[in-house]
């Protein structure tokens, strides 16, 4: 509010001092101080508030705050500077960053939340207190994520924290009576195309990954999503960093009649680091450094490797593979412990020759095997005896037990699911 006065101003400001003019400019000081607050009580109500609200706290410095509003209406200060609940539904075992806290506030005032940051940065933990918000005052929530795998592992995770949860995917429903469900974001909008029963008990809903709202096929699903909800229920939107996240906010404020907070962070506690591996090379080169800056050195390492000079010209003859060694690059990466490793196909057939040319390597130790082993044979348990000598289940578990895995859309459920098991459990390297 001061701010926007204050701008209102400026032009008085004198742009040069001297000693000579020093009362002479206290005394319009004076006056421009009296003009400020008669201007501040008298039109506060009209002045145009900033989009950005920062937060005043200095235990929130280490992110940033806004606050959307429906059309028409505007923030109290209680919305403005949301306060850490006294009684917290849930409390952790380690220190909540700044972000998380200012979140959690949120939460506790019963008031959405877009949480805006990096992969890594703990986005779950607010998600886990909406969680635990609902279910201390008998509600039930939903909480969705883009693909089966994600609900598959969020599932597992909340069971070991929240006994009443189930989960409904396309492949597989749990508990659907469960006051926390996880779900994929298709069957949300399909429970909501139904009318289902569930939606009147539901208080909160969280959307994991809520960025594929930008995908051009699938974010038509979460629009819709969104739009159809009642009005009655809160959100919690966790996302990585977005460049519209306030736009969005409003959107969800207006639709749904409620503020939405928008709580930005770009710490990146996990770094990245980006390597070339030059297709036929015997190297990878550190071209981004954890600290993002470009590392020329290992750029024009990478270009040579490839025969090619500082600015891409070719300068040698020599004939590169087109396919990528894949066991090189991983022995260099496991070389350098950076495990475990994913290697992304978007051929299937080519993701299973990969995973059968990694069967050369042996990754785990005896133990792991065992492991891998007793897992595994739990898992098909649920198979009819034909079933377990399908092609995929006997060609895999030679794969797993040497620390190898494979995930794609063909494989049977449960085969997904155990992979997704030994790969969270550090089995597969």
């Amino acid at each position: 509010m001061t701010s926007n006065v204050d701008d209102m101003f400026d032009f008085l400001q004198p742009e040069t001092q001297n000693k000579d003019e020093a009362k002479e400019e206290e005394e319009i000081n004076e006056y421009l101080m009296k003009r400020r607050k008669i201007i501040e009580d008298k039109y506060k109500d009209l002045l145009p508030r900033p989009e950005s609200t920062p937060i005043l706290e200095a235990q929130y410095q280490g992110c940033t705050h806004e606050v959307a509003v429906p059309d028409g209406q505007v923030a109290t200060e209680q919305t403005l500077n949301p306060q850490y609940p006294t009684e917290p539904a849930k409390t952790y075992p380690f220190t909540l960053d700044d972000f998380q806290r200012l979140s959690v506030s949120c939460i506790g005032q019963n008031e959405s939340v877009l949480v805006s940051a990096h992969t890594s940065a703990g986005k779950t933990a607010v998600a886990e207190y909406a969680i635990a918000s609902a279910l201390k005052n008998n509600q039930r929530v939903i909480y969705t994520s883009p693909i089966k795998a994600l609900s598959n592992q969020k599932y597992r995770d909340l069971q070991e924290q929240f006994t009443d949860v189930g989960l409904i995917t396309g492949d597989i429903t749990i508990n659907e009576e469960a006051s926390c469900l996880v779900m994929t974001t298709e069957i949300l909008r399909n429970m909501l195309y139904r009318g289902n029963d569930v939606m009147r008990e539901v208080a909160w809903v969280i959307f994991d990954e809520v960025h594929y709202m930008r995908d051009k096929e699938r974010g038509v699903v979460w629009e819709e999503s969104i739009i159809l909800l009642p009005d009655t229920v809160h959100y919690v939107f966790l996302s990585a960093t977005i460049p519209n996240a306030f736009e969005f906010a409003s959107w969800i404020a207006n639709i749904h009649k409620q503020a939405c907070h928008v709580v930005y962070t770009d710490y990146r506690p996990t770094p990245l680091c980006h390597y070339l591996f030059p297709a036929g090379g015997n190297g990878i080169y550190l071209v981004v450094d954890k600290e993002c800056k470009f590392r020329e050195e290992g750029f024009n390492k990478a270009l040579t490797s490839l025969g090619l000079d500082a600015v891409g010209i070719k300068t040698t003859s020599k004939q590169m593979n087109n396919k990528p060694d894949v066991i090189k690059i991983i022995t260099m990466v496991m070389k350098n412990n950076l495990a475990p490793v994913i290697v992304f196909s978007f051929n299937r057939k080519e993701l299973e020759v990969m995973a059968k040319t990694c069967n050369r390597m042996d990754l785990t130790s005896d133990d792991e095997k065992t492991i891998i082993a007793k897992i595994f044979n739990n898992a098909i348990q649920c198979l009819n005896a034909e079933d377990r000598k399908l092609e995929q289940i006997t060609e895999l578990l030679p794969l797993l037990l040497k620390g190898v895995g494979m995930h794609h859309s063909g494989l049977l459920p449960i085969m997904k699911e155990t992979v997704e098991i030994l790969f969270q459990e550090g089995l597969i390297k």
